[in-house]
């Protein structure tokens, strides 16, 4: 029987809130990063990223936060058929703070939340038996209730033939046994724990954790020792996590000396944040393990995917993808402090931005109404109607969109700030501009300030775009003033976690040839730029694009895709463009504003249109273009 999941995580799903500042005491921390956490939750996604078909039982809060988690899952690729929603509790919550790379103090809020609500009634059969194998974590063998679904998942596991994996994940202060504030606390003593433990070992293949884990699982503090303990009451295979010295695999009897066991490569590497690295570190021995690799290949996948947890921010943000991990596998280290590593942190982006902003975007259909300074010279223009347009623009490209994946406005906050705030949340792909209308050289919108710190009140599904005036003709002051002003902007929202999108426009500087945009885009690669998206001039020579396309390949293979700009252009010009852009599979749509709401601004504007009326007619010209696009894509694969 084939099955639609490779694993299945039962437990702990909650909201961590990392402290941005590093080196103080948590008390002393004034702004904190969201995200998702939890021993199972980071699994699943750390084994999804991996490329295996990753699901998550657990519970979360009938709230904001609850929703956040079943979103990030979703974008994650995680399956969610078992995220259940609890009517009650509150999703779980956890503060933590990074002092250094031994100290990371956090507080767990989970009194009486939604997670620790998991019961029988939520495990159910057809779903694990869809699934290769279920990881369950320590955690939930604390409560009767919470133990009593676990058991069931794991019965019903055996039943239907898949493997079984234990994270002994002990939390001292989830049992009851330390106060609120030693949140990292990882081992005290408890033989009511041992005995829990010991009475649950036998039901896995395969059992994890740390030197102090195995203590608490074996009821000593030698380690040998509790591991030939637990080697008493289970067959699994027993894996020991041993920090800097990496890990050992024990299939059969015990040694003598922990080294004696089956090990893999380390990695020298600068800890920066110990937590989350032992979720990281699982998500890659799943991956060898049911991929039926040897033990030592299987805890270099673990090692090195514990070792790029620890070098960065957050738990499941730092985890890499499988591009990301071969690419680290093949080229090795290069420097320690990997989150500094220019090349590596690339590849990290590129490789799980869909992860941060999800979305089809495999099309792009992107009505582009954030000019200002073309509104603004139109008679009968002011502020309040500007805006209020901008609304109805926004009410046409909903209209087109209807619900369905690959459309996408581009939408200011100078003018259009009601229409840029109204579409979060609709499923519109959102880019917000961020230069000064017309400047060459390029100034930036002020809201930004001097250092693009403005970037961080940005809401997070906002594409930072950005157009420059530039031609390969232009003087050396001239460029490197440009591109400096384009990396400040770039870096800004990569420590904001933003997309970047740029736009270049040689035709307004000077003549363009075949060559034109290809030594652009290199130029920019070159200066440190590594766009998103590239918003790029239609252009009629196939020979233009191939070269385009070329450039940024060759530098940036994981690129999000192009967009073709309109200039204003009629129709008919833009169904010609589209012809050949579309036979570009990097070229994934347009973005074109002007030759849809030009002509219905100007009219609404005097009075010749209603609202409804510029709405549809605004609807009918996107929807056109819409059309036009989706034949000439259709065409260019009838071609190929």
């Amino acid at each position: 029987m084939t099955k639609s999941l490779d694993l299945i995580t039962i437990g702990r799903s909650s909201i961590d809130l990392y402290g941005a500042q590093v080196g103080g005491r948590l008390e002393d921390m004034g702004s904190f990063r969201k995200y998702i956490g939890g021993s199972p939750t980071n699994i699943a996604c750390g084994t999804a990223r991996l490329g295996l078909r990753s699901g998550l039982i657990t519970r979360v809060g009938d709230e904001h936060m609850g929703r956040f988690i079943r979103e990030q899952l979703a974008r994650e690729g995680v399956d969610v058929r078992g995220v259940k929603t609890d009517p009650d509790r509150l999703t779980a919550l956890v503060i933590l703070g990074i002092r250094d790379q031994e100290q990371f103090p956090l507080i767990f809020y989970r009194s009486d939340c939604a997670d620790m609500a998991l019961c029988e009634d939520d495990i159910d059969e057809a779903l694990i038996a869809d699934a290769r194998a279920v990881l369950a974590t320590g955690t939930h063998l604390s409560h009767p209730r919470t133990e009593a679904a676990v058991i069931k998942a794991l019965d019903l596991a055996r039943k239907h033939g898949a493997r079984t994996a234990l994270d002994i994940d002990y939390r001292p202060n989830l049992w009851g046994l330390a106060g609120h504030g030693a949140g990292e606390s990882r081992f005290v003593e408890s033989a009511a724990v041992t005995a829990k433990l010991q009475g649950t070992l036998h039901f896995f293949d395969l059992i994890v954790g740390t030197e102090e884990e195995f203590h608490i699982a074996g009821g000593s503090t030698d380690t040998v020792a509790a591991l030939r303990v637990v080697r008493g009451v289970t067959d699994a295979t027993l894996v020991c996590k041993r920090g800097a010295a990496g890990a050992v695999a024990f299939t059969g009897a015990i040694p003598d000396m922990l080294d004696e066991g089956e090990a893999g490569p380390g990695f020298p590497i600068e800890v920066f944040n110990v937590l989350g690295a032992g979720d990281g570190f699982f998500s890659g021995l799943m991956k060898g393990w049911l991929d039926d690799e040897p033990w030592p290949k299987t805890l270099e996948y673990a090692n090195a995917c514990g070792a790029l947890a620890v070098s960065r921010h957050g738990c499941t943000p730092a985890y890499p993808s499988l591009a990301e991990l071969e690419f680290f596998l093949k080229r090795g280290v290069v420097r320690p402090d990997l989150r500094n590593d220019p090349e590596l942190e690339q590849v990290h982006w590129a490789t799980n931005r869909h992860r941060r902003t999800g979305g089809d975007w495999s099309t792009m259909r992107v009505f582009a109404f954030d000019h200002r300074m073309q509104l603004e010279d139109m008679a009968g223009y002011t502020p309040e109607r500007g805006g209020a347009f901008k609304n109805l623009c926004l009410k046409a490209a909903l209209q087109v969109q209807a619900g369905q994946p690959g459309h996408g406005i581009l939408c200011d906050n100078r003018i259009g700030r009601d229409a840029l705030h109204a579409a979060s949340g609709t499923g519109l792909w959102i880019g917000r501009p961020a230069e000064w209308p017309g400047s060459r050289p390029l100034e930036l919108e002020p809201e930004l300030g001097d250092d693009c710190g403005g970037l961080e009140g940005w809401a997070r599904e906002n594409v930072v775009k950005v157009l420059c005036f530039c031609h390969p003709a232009d003087d050396a002051a001239m460029r490197a003033g440009q591109e400096e002003t384009v990396k400040r902007l770039f870096q800004a929202a990569r420590r904001n976690d933003l997309e970047f999108l740029l736009e270049i426009i040689p035709s307004k500087v000077g003549p363009v040839d075949n060559e034109t945009t290809a030594t652009l885009i290199r130029q920019f690669y070159a200066a440190g730029i590594y766009p998103d998206w590239w918003k790029l001039e239609p252009m009629v020579s196939p020979v233009a694009w191939r070269k385009a396309i070329a450039a940024i390949e060759e530098n940036d293979p994981h690129t999000r895709g192009i967009v073709v700009l309109g200039l204003d252009a009629p129709e008919a010009e833009l169904k010609d463009s589209f012809a050949v852009a579309a036979g570009f599979p990097l070229v994934k749509g347009f973005a074109v504003g002007r030759t849809i709401f030009g002509a219905v601004a100007r009219a609404w504007l005097d009075g010749d249109l209603t609202d409804d009326e510029a709405v549809a007619e605004m609807a009918r010209r996107y929807g056109r273009l819409c059309g036009l696009w989706d034949k000439a894509r259709a065409g260019a694969r009838v071609a190929a």
